[in-house]
Formats: C-alpha cells, sequence, structure tokens
C-alpha cells in the first residue's frame, strides 16, 4: 500500500514528467506544455483495485504513488494532483465533476464518477482532463467555448453548452487493424463521432468524490471493477493495456484513420509489458480483468 512520505515538491513531479520550462508563468503556453507531458509520462491506470490494493483520495497518498513510484492512476488520482499541481503555480483551477457516457445503455451514468479542472486564463476558461485514456484523451486543454471543433491528434473535440450542463463530444478517425483475428473486436470504437462525458460548472471540493472513490472500486457493474486498464499516450498515439490485450494505436489525421496494433499477452508476460511499454512498476500480483463494457480504444 502507498504511503504518505514526505512534503510534496513541484520539481520532483516536474521531474516525473520532463517539464524543463518556466514554473512562474501561469500562462496557457506553460498549461499547455504540462497537460501534453502528464498524459505522455503517468499513464490512466486501475491496476490497484485488481492487485487487491485501495485508491485513497489523499493528495500525499495520490503524490507518492504517481510521482515517486513509478504508478499512473485514474482521473479521481491524475487529474486531482494535476488541480494541485496548478494552483502551486499560480493558476486559477477548480475542480468538477461529470459523468461519463454509457454507450450500451445510450445515456450518461447515473451518478458523477469523473474528476476535471477548470482553469481560468486571461478571462478565458478551460477544460483540464490528464486522465480518461485511450483515443478520448486530449493532450492539451479545451478552451470553454460552445460548438467549436478544436482539433487535436486524436480529433476534433467540441464542448457544447446544454444550458444545465455542457457536454464533450469527438469526432473519431476511422479505425485500421492491422491483425485479422481483432477485425472483431468490441474493444475497438467504429462510430464515427463518440459522447464522452457532460458536467456542470459546480465546483466541487475532495469531499464531493470521497463515496465515488469507495463506489467505483466496488460496485461491480462499473468499468472499473469489469476492465483492469493501463493507457499511455504517446508522440503518435497511444499504448493500452485492457486486461490481456494489447493495443498499439498510431494517428494518422491526414489519412483519417487510427492505425490499430493488438495482440493478447500472456499472464507470465505482462508485468515485463507493464515496465517496458508503460513503465509501471507492481508491487503487488495483477490479476487481469476484461469483462465486456463501454470503453473501448
Amino acid at each position: 500500500m502507498f504511503q504518505s512520505k514526505g512534503e510534496m515538491k513541484l520539481e520532483e513531479y516536474f521531474q516525473r514528467i520532463g517539464f524543463r520550462g518556466s514554473r512562474d508563468k501561469a500562462d496557457l503556453a506553460t498549461l499547455k506544455a504540462i497537460h501534453k507531458l502528464h498524459v505522455m509520462s503517468i499513464p490512466f491506470e486501475n491496476l490497484s483495485i485488481h492487485c487487491g490494493e485501495r485508491n485513497i483520495m489523499d493528495l500525499r497518498i495520490i503524490f507518492n504513488k504517481l510521482v515517486r513510484s513509478k504508478r499512473g492512476g485514474w482521473c479521481l488520482e491524475n487529474n486531482y494532483l494535476f488541480g494541485w499541481v496548478l494552483r502551486e503555480m499560480g493558476f486559477n483551477t477548480t475542480m468538477l465533476s461529470s459523468r461519463v457516457f454509457n454507450s450500451i445503455l445510450g445515456d450518461f451514468g447515473p451518478f458523477d464518477s469523473h474528476l476535471i479542472n477548470k482553469v481560468i486564463i486571461d478571462g478565458k476558461a478551460y477544460i483540464g482532463d490528464v486522465s480518461f485514456g485511450v483515443s478520448c484523451q486530449v493532450w492539451e486543454p479545451l478552451e470553454l467555448i460552445s460548438e467549436m471543433d478544436q482539433p487535436q491528434a486524436a480529433g476534433a473535440f467540441r464542448l457544447i453548452d446544454k444550458g444545465n450542463m455542457w457536454v464533450l463530444e469527438k469526432t473519431c478517425h476511422k479505425p485500421k487493424i492491422l491483425n485479422p483475428e481483432f477485425a472483431g473486436s468490441s474493444l475497438v470504437n467504429r462510430k464515427e463521432r463518440k459522447t464522452i462525458y457532460c458536467f456542470t460548472l459546480e465546483p466541487r471540493d475532495v469531499e464531493y468524490f470521497l463515496d465515488v472513490n469507495d463506489r467505483l472500486q466496488k460496485d461491480p457493474a462499473c468499468l472499473f471493477t469489469n476492465k483492469s486498464i493501463c493507457s499511455l499516450q504517446t508522440p503518435s498515439g497511444f499504448r493500452v493495456l485492457m486486461g490481456w490485450t494489447f493495443s498499439e494505436v498510431t494517428y494518422r489525421p491526414e489519412e483519417g484513420v487510427d492505425v490499430i496494433d493488438m495482440r493478447d499477452v500472456p499472464d507470465d508476460e505482462i508485468e515485463t509489458l507493464l515496465r517496458e511499454r508503460f513503465r509501471v512498476e507492481l508491487s503487488n500480483k495483477l490479476k487481469p480483468v476484461n469483462n465486456r463494457s463501454f470503453y473501448t480504444l
């Protein structure tokens, strides 16, 4: 179990993500830089609950896990840590909650399960989210403006003001699967437009997420108990291990396709794969899970 060890130091975080820019500029360029470095350095993963561990909403424990112990985390850890970093750097930052869209049910989840950050810079609002993973992961913050396509390598993201809430959508590339045996895989997204989550602008504090944090680790119907996931963004796309299936995805926006290379990994190779391809070091034995759910590449 991860412990709270010593003072949290921004310099350790900057070393973890490889940030060498100015520490005293709370501007958009700096926000974009650390956002992109975070998603390419610290994985989105829920492996703790499949290793017999618990995820705890304690910032010092999260810092030790994600920064010092060569691990990643899910949104309640990554985005909580990221919000702390931004506030320490002088950004005007507020935590928000969101409900993730369930494509099987065709509706948003029944409760807020995703933590994001709103950042105000020069009077403009941006949504920072360093922990959704796979092809729905934004590499840079999105300006909080309605009905405007914001193209990134993964596709065009769009925020829509519905009056009582905001909705995040994405126009997707077509999948090009290299491995014939995975041509019909349920892990592959085949929709041209994908709804990701909805949120309001009501500020949240950490106490709001305590019950959610417990529920997501116990609910037999939720994503995180049904899939073990480790996702890391790369300069050309992303890689992800879901259960026993490892996928390397390369974005080719000029062709409008995502090239997907998939293979299954034997149990005795999983820890080596996590160490070599995700730079994740596990302390306890992982029990992979890959039940059907709405979460896809």
